[in-house]
């Protein structure tokens, strides 16, 4: 290429991209070409194009350094706007990406985990300019929290999305366009078919990605989609504080790592949510210290799996004590060194106001040192109920699904949490109909349900998902109906083995922190013992304990003391939801 050639480009470049990358190419085109030998570059008209080359040159010499295009090393002057708020994209202005009293209205589907997503987005959106709204008729941004977990879970988002389709077309040109956006797993597993199967689709965000809608929804104004659906090796959003939707609720969620390294061979969450990350100690006592003072009386700590939990923001962290897996488990991964496990972190925000319950889920039954088993025991505080994931009672099938565990091992498990934390409520998640299930499989875990007695279970039938070991090396060929009439005898044996369970708790009395009024009855309350069983009572005048002579009425936040005189089951038979027998009655 000739120098002439080289300016040519590089105006052409300066046309179509940004003015730093124009300048690299500039200097590193014409540098390269001014070593190579005229005898490999005839030059017929050598006398005006040596001008045009020392005219360059010169202009080049007097023009920009390479330092002009680097941000100055002394301090910027001061700006109005918050010093939380980052620079605006070169494509955007500050003012496009403000809020301007946009109405947003959230719908959140799934686990505990999309709760506090959002959260988090809203978090994010408030700090940008928007205004939240209950209405949806008020709405100018509709945003939902999807869950991919299984086949039905998406299919109500799709079902969702035709109903806010006829609310779009319907809107009125004298308001802002209405913009639609899809957040969280579903955004993150599906991707480019949502937005081509649902062109009203304005904006998709993936769970790693909220941090980027008020960038998201500036795009979405000019009429194109937006989509940010990558996945992060270390976004934990330490750093911002979810704002609850719920201002009135005595609860949190307090999310302290996310993603699974677990490799479940029927489970997307490792596609969806990628891979596993915890957020520094420090950030989660802080975010827990601000919700006790704001009065709140417990907390859940969220993970996907939580008690694998492992800070290793500090280098001085790395030389913690390693803790062992339970007695007979297995990983997918090789062993993790280092770092602040869950123990530790357990202690401490437990230790931040003991009148607040501590709660988490959800654990992987192999990380359960005796260290947390003794912590929950000792500490009033945190509540002795443990939510313990067994899926099958099969050990073929536990091999299928890689879960790490025979069925020998994790009775054991059972007995010895029970042997460490007497009155212990136990629940649990089952599969029903996985990939090669048997009869004889199914059976053995139906007497796993009436060997342990769960309090609580959530039973479903096998929905595989694309991207999973199983839908790679695995059929799913067990017919549909078999799977529902599997989970229905499932559900079926849980329920009678959990009514048992549940009789012990007749004639105590149960420490109840009051969530509010009943849905079965507006002259009822109800709330939650330490074991997370609903407890059901009636809203009467009480006498304060902090005051003898004062009767008083029970709210949301109070701890009530209740005597419980009767047990019922709180579903019915469902085929494609989870069920547990958690209520009792005062």
């Amino acid at each position: 290429m000739r120098p002439l050639q080289c300016v040519l480009r590089a105006q052409r470049c300066l046309r179509r991209g940004p003015l730093a990358s124009v300048s690299w190419l500039l200097l590193r085109t014409c540098r390269a070409h001014s070593s190579v030998p005229s005898s490999a570059c005839p030059r017929p008209e050598r006398q005006q194009e040596d001008g045009v080359w020392k005219d360059f040159s010169s202009r080049l010499a007097t023009g920009p350094t390479f330092q002009d295009f680097l941000r100055s090393a002394s301090v910027p002057p001061e700006k109005p706007s918050s010093p939380e708020v980052e620079d605006p994209p070169p494509y955007l202005t500050v003012d496009e990406l403000s809020g301007r009293q946009r109405k947003v209205y959230l719908e959140t589907y799934g686990c505990q985990m999309n709760v506090n997503d959002t959260e988090i987005a809203w978090s994010i959106l408030q700090k940008s300019g928007y205004l939240r709204t209950s209405h949806l008729q008020e709405a100018d941004v509709i945003l939902l929290v999807t869950c991919s977990i299984r086949e039905k879970a998406e299919q109500t988002i799709w079902n969702r999305l035709h109903q806010l389709k006829s609310l779009k077309s319907k809107r009125l040109r004298s308001r802002v366009p209405l913009r639609i956006g899809i957040l969280g797993c579903m955004a993150e597993r599906l991707k480019e078919e949502i937005l081509n199967r649902e062109k009203m689709v304005d904006i998709l965000a993936g769970p790693d990605a909220y941090r980027d809608l008020p960038r998201l929804l500036a795009v979405a104004e000019s009429g194109q989609q937006a989509a940010n659906v990558l996945l992060s090796l270390d976004e934990t959003y330490a750093d911002v504080m979810p704002v609850q939707t719920n201002p009135s609720a005595a609860s949190a969620f307090v999310s302290i790592m996310r993603g699974c390294d677990n490799m479940c061979s029927y489970c997307i969450v490792p596609f969806t949510r990628g891979r596993e990350r915890s957020r520094p100690i420090a950030s989660i006592l802080e975010e827990v210290r601000k919700l006790s003072e704001q009065g709140l009386k417990e907390v859940t700590l969220l993970g996907q799996n939580v008690n694998s939990f492992r800070d290793n923001s500090e280098v001085h962290f790395n030389n913690a004590v390693s803790t062992n897996l339970s007695r007979g488990f297995s990983t997918n991964y090789k062993a993790k060194q280092g770092g602040l496990r869950f123990a530790h972190l357990l202690d401490q925000v437990s230790r931040i106001d003991p009148e607040m319950r501590i709660r988490f889920t959800s654990p992987h039954p192999k990380d359960f040192p005796d260290e947390v088993l003794q912590l929950i025991h000792e500490r009033d505080n945190i509540c002795k109920q443990i939510h313990l994931p067994a899926q099958s009672g099969s050990s073929r099938v536990l091999e299928a699904m890689r879960r790490g565990y025979s069925r020998e091992a994790y009775v054991e498990l059972i007995q010895h949490i029970r042997e460490s934390i007497p009155g212990v409520s136990l629940s649990s998640d089952f599969i029903a109909g996985f990939c090669g299930e048997t009869e004889e499989d199914h059976l053995q875990t139906v007497s796993l349900l009436r060997e342990v007695q769960y309090n609580i279970g959530f039973l479903f039938a096998y929905s595989m998902r694309q991207k999973t070991r199983a839908y790679h090396r695995l059929k799913d060929n067990i017919p549909e109906e078999v799977k529902l009439r599997r989970l229905e005898e499932l559900i079926t044996v849980f329920r009678e083995e959990a009514t048992k369970a549940n009789k012990s708790f007749v004639g105590c009395t149960q420490l109840v922190l009051v969530e509010g009024p009943s849905k079965r009855s507006a002259a009822d309350l109800c709330g939650r013992n330490d074991g997370n069983l609903k407890v059901i009572f009636p809203d009467v005048e009480m006498e304060d304990v902090t005051d003898s002579g004062l009767r008083v009425r029970a709210q949301p936040g109070d701890y009530v003391l209740v005597k419980v005189r009767s047990s019922f089951c709180a579903f019915d038979l469902p085929s494609e939801m989870g069920v547990g027998l958690d209520n009792l009655r005062e």
